[in-house]
Formats: structure tokens, sequence, C-alpha cells
């Protein structure tokens, strides 16, 4: 294959991932995460285990649009793990699981020659083993899906059907009555409705009320919960329990400013993990002759592997800011640090052209990597806090621009070959921009309930 097909193959698995990941976010809040997740990888062990009968690059290009299904099954795990998880530790949770993610790719670079090389040993030719050790990830991945459906809970509170009666079921615990999911109106409105009640004035009466009732439920919270109102109570749980999407309401929420700023962050650094990782090997292979072609994968490997290191670093750094400051806004600060950091690094990278091996591999599989690896565990530390109850449609969103940007910045690789220095300056550049761009947007709508 030339590199150009091998570029337009990588193109068109990023193009399938982007579709299936705004499909997967809407299906996380209509039928659960967990399903969706399992459904994702089922459909997508399918072409895997056929990956083996590509025998031109038609097939092969039809064969990584199919297999691209798998990488949409990053939404249901973000928006899974968010379930289980508070908001001053859900940073941790979703960049731990998400990094584990990211580095199986570094992973591959080590088991698939593994597999191939063990295949050869047992007597079949080179043109054969290749084909059957698809098999191998293919095995592995029906065997988590089915996993998925068989040994885990759907959410902390049981079935996924029944998470709006636990929310009630707790607030009954605590002496309150309401309805967590009110019809008719969607949730947006609710919270202008909410945003227009707490500026009118209060009824004769009503504080003195409200401190009673305080004082009577006291009983009912425990020593680590913070003593509220009936209606802060009701609130919180209609502005934190996912609701089923309606096509207005996943287009009110997919065009407000503040996700259009984690799709664009996210954009920037996961678009450049992308784009990066699918060169990386020629990179080095180009500028390091004696490395061989295995020497190459090896060093290339190394940049996913930091995922394990680098991003839940990044959710955790997160996280420890979110406690110390009480705000949200501590942790989108973060990202756009990361972010344009990552970019200055790029542009640095891409002018000076290093010739040494060892300081190349120190701004891209350290520096580079700290950055950009570490945005993405803070991107999905920020997701959980906006439109809470559309979590689904927000991370998919979210994970479709992730990928787009992995489009874009393989675009320009490919249209720069084999002048990668360029390209990476550019990218970088990009990067700077697109965050200054949007780094004075508010993290949170203004009157949204909950997600705080």
């Amino acid at each position: 294959m030339s590199k150009t097909q091998v570029s337009n193959s990588n193109i068109i698995a990023l193009v399938a991932t982007l579709l299936v990941r705004l499909v997967a976010g809407p299906a996380c809040d209509r039928f659960g995460p967990r399903y969706t997740f399992a459904g994702c990888l089922l459909v997508g062990a399918i072409p895997t285990f056929l990956s083996g009968t590509a025998y031109n690059v038609q097939q092969l290009y039809a064969l990584r649009f199919f297999i691209g299904i798998l990488g949409g099954a990053f939404v249901p795990c973000q928006v899974w793990t968010t379930g289980f998880f508070d908001k001053n530790i859900v940073g941790t949770a979703n960049s731990l699981t998400a990094g584990l993610g990211n580095a199986g790719g570094g992973i591959t670079y080590f088991v698939m020659p593994a597999v191939y090389k063990s295949l050869v040993k047992q007597g079949l030719s080179s043109h054969e083993a290749w084909r059957v050790s698809f098999v191998v990830p293919g095995i592995l991945i029906t065997s988590v899906a089915i996993a998925l459906v068989l040994c885990c809970p759907d959410t902390p509170t049981g079935a996924w059907a029944d998470r709006t009666q636990a929310a009630e079921n707790n607030l009954r615990q605590h002496g309150v009555e309401g309805v967590v999911v009110q019809v008719p109106g969607t949730m947006t409105e609710h919270a202008k409705k909410a945003d227009s009640d707490s500026s009118s004035p209060s009824p004769p009466g009503g504080i003195e009320d409200e401190e009673k009732k305080l004082d009577q439920t006291r009983g009912t919270f425990n020593d680590n919960e913070v003593v509220i109102s009936d209606k802060s109570m009701v609130d919180t749980a209609r502005g934190e329990v996912i609701q089923k999407p309606s096509f207005k309401e996943m287009a009110r929420v997919i065009f407000s400013p503040q996700t259009i700023v984690t799709g664009a962050c996210y954009f920037c650094t996961f678009g450049a993990e992308l784009s990066i990782n699918s060169i990386l090997g020629q990179y080095y292979g180009a500028k390091f002759a004696f490395l061989g072609l295995e020497g190459a994968g090896d060093w290339a490997a190394m940049f996913g592997l930091m995922n394990v290191v680098w991003r839940p670093l990044g959710g955790v750094v997160s996280d420890l800011a979110y406690r110390r400051t009480g705000s949200v806004w501590s942790k989108k600060i973060l990202l756009h640090t990361y972010s344009i950091l990552m970019g200055i690094v790029l542009v640095a990278l891409g002018v000076a052209n290093p010739k040494s091996l060892y300081s190349v591999v120190l701004l891209i599989g350290i520096l580079v990597a700290f950055f950009l690896e570490g945005a993405n565990g803070l991107n999905y530390s920020l997701v959980p806090h906006v439109h809470s109850y559309a979590n689904g449609v927000v991370s998919g969103f979210t994970g479709a621009c992730g990928n787009l940007g992995g489009i874009v910045f393989a675009i320009v690789f490919r249209y720069n070959a084999p002048n990668y220095g360029k390209s990476l300056w550019i990218i970088g550049l990009m990067a700077i921009v697109i965050n200054l761009a949007v780094c004075w947007i508010k993290p949170i709508p203004k009157g949204q309930i909950g997600g705080r």
C-alpha cells in the first residue's frame, strides 16, 4: 500500500468513529451506557474478525470503516463511569478509564507483532499469519462485551430504567416529596424557570417556613451531608438525573457555548493525539533510519503508552483544583493552560526540527504527551459539569469533535508529507488560537440546575 492509501484508510476509520460517537451519546441517555457500550463492542467485533479477509484496498477501506465503530465505545465508557462517581472525583475516574483505553493503542504495537511472530513459528506463512492474528482482538472484544452484559450494573442504584425512581426514593428518605422528571417542558426550560423563580420576591413568611422545615428535617441528613432546602434538593435531582433526549433538546445542548468549549478543546488535543499516533512510526523511521521498522514502532508506541500516566494525572490535578477552590472555573483554566502549552511545544518541535533521537523523544514522548494527554483527562473532568442531565449528548459531541480534529490534522500531515515539522507547528498554532478564542466562556450555562 502507498502512504496515501494508508492515510486514506486512517481517515475513513476516524470518520466512522466520529459518526458513531454522535449517535452513541444520545443512545447512552436513552438506553443507558452499559448496553450502548456492549453494542458498540459486539458490532465492532464482527469486522475485526473479518479483517483477514481483505484482499484489495477497497475491501480494506470498508473494513476500516466498520472497525471504526469500536472507537465509539469511548463515549458510553465515559458516561458510565461518570454515573458512578461524584463531581469532586469524577475527573480521576474518567481519566483513568480513558487513559487505559488509549494505552491499548500503544500496547497494540507490541502485542500484535508478537501474535504474528508466534503464528509464523507455529508453521503459518507470513501471508496467513497476519490474517489469523486478528482473531485474537476479536475474541477479547467479544469477551468484554459479554462480561459487560452479564456481570455489570447499569448504575450504582440499579437498573437504568429505574434511575428516576431511585432519585425520588432518596428524596423521600430525607423527608422530601418531589417528581424528578416533569412533563411537559425540557430541562433547559426548567433551568430558565428556576432562574426566574430565584429572582422573584419570596412570599410572606416563606423564608421562616423554609427555616422551620430545615430544622424539622435536619435529623434525616447524615453527618457528611449538607443540609439544604426541599426545593434545592428536588432541583438538584432534576438537574443531575439523565433525561431521555429529544431532538430539540439535543440541538440546544450541542450548540450551547459550554458544549462548544469542550468540543473545541478536544478537537485540538485528542485530534492531535490521533493524527500524531498515525504518523509517528513513519516520523521516527524517516528521521532516524538506523532504528529500522521495529525500532521506530517501539519508540512510537511509547507516545500511546504514556496515557497510562499522563491522562489520569490530568484528571487528578483537575479534581484537586476543584476540591481546593470549589469552582468549576479551576478545571476550565487548567484545561486551556494544558492545551495552550501543548500547542507551544508542538510549534517549538516543528520549527526547531531537532536531529537527536533523545531530543525528539523528550519533546514528543514526554512534553507533548504530558500536556496533550493531560488535557484529554482534564476535558472529561469538565464534561460532567456541563448540562449534567444530558451527559451522553455532551460526551458524544465532545468525543466526535476529537475525531474531527484527527481527520483535519491527518489531512494536514498528508498534504505536507514528508515535511512533518511543518505539520506539527501548524497543529500547535491551531491549538493555541482555538483555545484563546474560547477561554473566556463560562464553564457552566447561566441558570443551569446541578453540575456544580
